[in-house]
């Protein structure tokens, strides 16, 4: 009679004690970050999102005290009414969002999907620094997917304090809540990628064929902040200068053509200047600009600050100044070029991981 070969004991599948919850493979995550929008167009929402944004310290940094009486008592009494009325202006009411939620979703698919094909293992994710969704549900939205490697990527090409840092800022507030933090990597400025200024000149020059008329101007507006920023250290503005230069090279404008301004400035204080509502107007009046072209190099996205305050609000002021013709180009959003710079910065930060 043959003799039975002795079964093999079955291989462990796993080095877990029994009753161990399930743990993930680790993976690297991204989390993309962008400045934040109201969940509606309400006074209510308003009023929490204005809250959020203007109590942040790297956002307003005067005498704590008398900012929180001036913000509680009299800001956030008018502000979110007319907020709100700017917002109904652009507001996306088919997905019932702003359109800076509605590209900032649309960009971290792509970028999936991007990421999949060239670096699988790579989860990516987004977040508002202000409103919905939080970074630091995103951080732990990531963690749960197995991701012990995360890179932040504030959306801002031009490094500032306002902005890149107080992502951060966050990011790390909601890490020293955990016991067990995942490994943290931070995208720098990009503001000098040779992908990114290839970007901008290509949607300019596809966006000047559409058009029956040469612009007199050219301007490049960038968010302003308080000049005191700029002697205090905050390197922004030396950022968006070597932007502008480099732009206006790469399309070959005439410095005389070429304006590089500041907006959405509010308060009394002194910001980075020129500004670009002022600027544009004067030359305007004056006769020396009728046909002009705008973009907002420093938003990968389109927002309020670029489509009701530039593409609405600047185009009725020069409109009623005597200007002709006014033409606004979109920021990079999701198009291939948009996602192909924020895909390069993305896997060159992600080196070694």
């Amino acid at each position: 009679m043959a003799k039975k070969t002795p079964a093999r004991p079955q291989q462990q599948t796993s080095h877990l004690p029994q009753g161990h919850p399930p743990v993930p493979p680790q993976k690297v995550g991204v989390l993309y970050v962008n400045l934040g929008t109201p969940d509606n167009t309400g006074y209510f929402a308003m009023r929490r999102y204005l809250k959020e944004f203007l109590s942040d310290r790297r956002v307003i940094d005067l005498n704590p005290v008398l900012w929180s009486l001036l913000l509680n008592v009299i800001i956030l009494t008018k502000r979110p009414f007319t907020s709100g009325h700017a917002y109904k202006t652009i507001w996306n009411t088919k997905e019932d969002e702003s359109p800076l939620l509605t590209f900032t979703k649309a960009q971290c698919k792509k970028l999936q999907e991007k990421m999949k094909a060239e670096k699988p293992g790579v989860e990516c994710a987004w977040a508002m620094r202000y409103g919905n969704p939080s970074i630091a549900k995103g951080i732990d939205e990531l963690r749960a997917k197995g991701c012990q490697k995360i890179l932040l990527f504030a959306l801002y090409p031009q490094y500032s304090a306002p902005t890149s840092a107080t992502v951060y800022d966050k990011a790390f507030d909601h890490l020293k809540t955990l016991k067990w933090q995942p490994a943290i990597r931070t995208v720098p400025s990009y503001h000098d990628h040779p992908a990114y200024i290839q970007a901008l000149a290509n949607s300019v020059q596809a966006h000047v064929k559409t058009l029956s008329w040469t612009p007199d101007l050219t301007i490049a507006s960038f968010h302003g902040v308080p000049k005191r920023y700029l002697l205090e250290g905050d390197p922004y503005h030396c950022f968006c200068q070597k932007t502008g230069r480099l732009l206006r090279e790469k399309l070959g404008i005439p410095a005389q053509k070429w304006l590089l301004s500041f907006q959405s400035r509010f308060g009394t204080e002194e910001w980075l200047k020129p500004y670009t509502d002022k600027e544009l107007i004067e030359r305007t009046q004056q006769g020396k600009v009728k046909n002009v072209l705008i973009l907002a190099p420093g938003f990968v996205a389109d927002c309020i600050e670029t489509l009701e305050e530039l593409n609405i609000r600047l185009r009725e002021d020069f409109m009623a100044a005597g200007g002709k013709n006014f033409s606004y180009v979109p920021c990079l959003n999701s198009t291939p070029d948009g996602i192909d710079v924020l895909a390069q910065v993305t896997l060159n930060e992600l080196s070694g991981w």
